[in-house]
C-alpha cells in the first residue's frame, strides 16, 4: 500500500540519504530539500502529509520556515517534525511553540523515526480535539463530559487544571508540548504565569497516577509528552 508523501527539508546529504531510504522502505514516497528557502517551495507545490525539518539550514532557516508554512492557510495545517542538535534547545521550543508537533534530537536512530513520523500522521488523522469525550489509553480513562479521570477502574481526583494538563497530552499522544504551549492552552495566551508551575502540575498528576504515571515523558530542556504504548 502506497503511504503518505514526506518532505525532508535538511542540509545533511548522508542524513538526507538515510532518512529517505528508511522512509522508502516503509512506503513513503520522500521528496527532499537541502535549502530552506527551497524547501519551503517544495512544500507549497506538493502538500506533503509531514514535513521533517533540520533548523540550520542555508538560505532560510529552520525557524523561519516553520513560521511561514504556520501563516500560510494553504500549508499551516501540515504537521512538521523538527530536527535538532545538541544545543538549540531553545530553538526548538521556539519551533514548538509555532505550531511543529514535534522534534527529533540529533543523532537519531531509524526506528525511533519511522515511529515518530507513525505517530504524528496518525495523530492528523483524528486532530479535533474536543471532539472525543472518552479517552481511554490501557488502565486510564479520561471522560470529558464529565470530567472525570479513572486508572484501574478508581476515581481520580484531580484539580480543574490538572484535568485540563492532562486532557491536553493525553489528546494529542507522542506530541511534544513546551511549558510555555501547555500554559496557553489551559489559561490562554497574555495570562501572567510562571511556566515553571507547569512541572508542579505534571508532578501532581503523575503522582495521582499511579500505574500510568510514566505515560508521561520529560523532554529535557523542553517540556513534556503523553505516550500511549
Amino acid at each position: 500500500m502506497k503511504r503518505s508523501k514526506v518532505v525532508v527539508i535538511e542540509d545533511e546529504p548522508d542524513l538526507v540519504e538515510v532518512v529517505s531510504y528508511n522512509l522508502k522502505r516503509e512506503g513513503y514516497q520522500v521528496a527532499s530539500a537541502m535549502r530552506g528557502d527551497e524547501g519551503l517551495n517544495l512544500v507549497r507545490n506538493q502538500s506533503p502529509a509531514l514535513v521533517i525539518l533540520d533548523l540550520m539550514l542555508p538560505g532560510m532557516d529552520g525557524l523561519s520556515v516553520c513560521q511561514q508554512m504556520k501563516a500560510d492557510p494553504i500549508t499551516r495545517d501540515i504537521p512538521i517534525i523538527i530536527v535538532s542538535a545538541k544545543g538549540e534547545e531553545s530553538d526548538v521550543v521556539i519551533g514548538l511553540g509555532m505550531g511543529a508537533d514535534d522534534y527529533l534530537g540529533k543523532p537519531f536512530g531509524p526506528r525511533e523515526l519511522l515511529a515518530r513520523v507513525k505517530a504524528v500522521l496518525r495523530r492528523g488523522a483524528v486532530r479535533n480535539e474536543n471532539q472525543k469525550e472518552r479517552i481511554v489509553v490501557g488502565e486510564l480513562l479520561i471522560d470529558s463530559a464529565r470530567h472525570e479521570v479513572r486508572v484501574s477502574d478508581q476515581l481520580v481526583k484531580l484539580t480543574a487544571t490538572e484535568f485540563k494538563v492532562l486532557y491536553q497530552l493525553v489528546s494529542h499522544p507522542g506530541r511534544a508540548f513546551s511549558r510555555e504551549q501547555l500554559l496557553n492552552r489551559v489559561v490562554g495566551e497574555g495570562v501572567v504565569v510562571v511556566d515553571r508551575n507547569i512541572d508542579v502540575h505534571i508532578r501532581s498528576i503523575r503522582k495521582k497516577l499511579r500505574v500510568c504515571s510514566q505515560m508521561i515523558q520529560t523532554i529535557r530542556g523542553v517540556g513534556y509528552r503523553f505516550v500511549d504504548d
